[in-house]
């Protein structure tokens, strides 16, 4: 076997993977050993992983994936416990929603930057569409993620609102644009780029929601520097290895009251004399928030139950 090569992983397909190395891209199948070595995740191979892989053969073998910056990952699925990496090593996670049409779902949005808190990677929400909305309709979300200290971008691909800011947002980094079925991502894309030419999907008009229109992630090269990661539109995602006071410090707005509640590890779901509970009635944190973060702190709960189910079909496209 000739030295590995040190290469980074563009795209990954059922059984190989592909992989930038130097000006090319190979063909390359994991080894089982990672399979082996990463027992508690699904993939142990993810878009934007740095990898070793040995080019004396075809397909190419990868032999190790590098120690990552960081990663997003979410629950395979409701009978399988283990974590799904979704991709790894970037600058940042755009999360782009749509204000409508599809309508804004804060509880995808803040499932997503409740992971990107806990995965330490540093989270931009992009307002997208915002030419189907109302100014307080836009100005009432604006308002909800300021408690939150979430930085957020307003976007609209057809009449360029917010492109140049994206632009240069992106530019010089890697990053990875994520969120629903039909938010937009791909018209968001060719906007900043239209040599990319990616497909755009149609909305349902019967359940006012996005198709598919990604089938894979990938990472694109942007002409104005950097690169990005473009994902399938998200149908199910579920916050894995979180634990109940984990969730609790990352939701900023959450944190910044619960100094003051009775019990010190208080769960701001029942317990008495607390503080969130108080600033909530008091309008400081909003309904929304507050909802998504009881609905995580549910299904935390129940995590237990689960039991590992290794060839257990994931429910959703990632």
């Amino acid at each position: 076997m000739t030295a590995p090569e040190t290469g980074r992983v563009v795209r990954t397909d059922a059984k190989v993977v592909h992989v930038e190395v130097g000006d090319r891209v190979v063909l390359a199948a994991p080894r089982g050993k990672l399979f082996e070595e990463r027992k508690t995740q699904k993939n142990p191979v993810a878009v934007g992983d740095r990898v070793l892989v040995d080019t004396s053969s075809q397909p190419a073998g990868l032999e190790e994936v590098l120690p990552r910056t960081n990663w997003l990952g979410r629950l395979a699925s409701t009978h399988d416990p283990r974590e799904q990496v979704l991709f790894a090593n970037v600058d940042r996670l755009f999360v782009v929603a749509s204000v409508k049409k599809p309508p804004f779902s804060s509880n995808r949005a803040d499932r997503i930057l409740a992971a990107c808190a806990w995965h330490d990677i540093p989270a931009t929400l992009v307002l997208n569409k915002v030419d189907l909305a109302e100014d307080e309709e836009v100005e009432a979300l604006r308002a909800s993620y300021a408690h939150a200290g979430i930085e957020l971008l307003e976007t609209c691909a057809t009449d360029g609102r917010g492109i140049d800011e994206l632009r240069a947002a992106l530019a010089g980094r890697v990053s990875a644009l994520y969120g629903g079925s039909g938010v937009g991502k791909s018209s968001l894309l060719n906007a900043l780029a239209p040599g990319l030419k990616l497909k755009v999907g149609k909305i349902s008009k019967f359940w006012d929601a996005g198709k598919h229109t990604t089938t894979h992630s990938e990472l694109l090269k942007l002409p104005f520097g950097g690169a990005v990661i473009d994902t399938p539109g998200i149908r199910v995602f579920r916050l894995h290895g979180a634990t109940q006071q984990d969730l609790r410090g990352i939701f900023p707005e959450l944190v910044a009251e619960q100094s003051r509640c009775h019990f010190p590890s208080c769960t701001h779901v029942s317990e008495p004399d607390c503080a969130v509970v108080r600033a909530l009635d008091a309008g400081r944190i909003p309904e929304s928030r507050y909802a998504s973060y009881l609905e995580l702190m549910n299904e935390i709960r129940e995590l237990p139950d689960l039991e590992v189910a290794p060839d257990a079909e994931d429910e959703s496209t990632v």
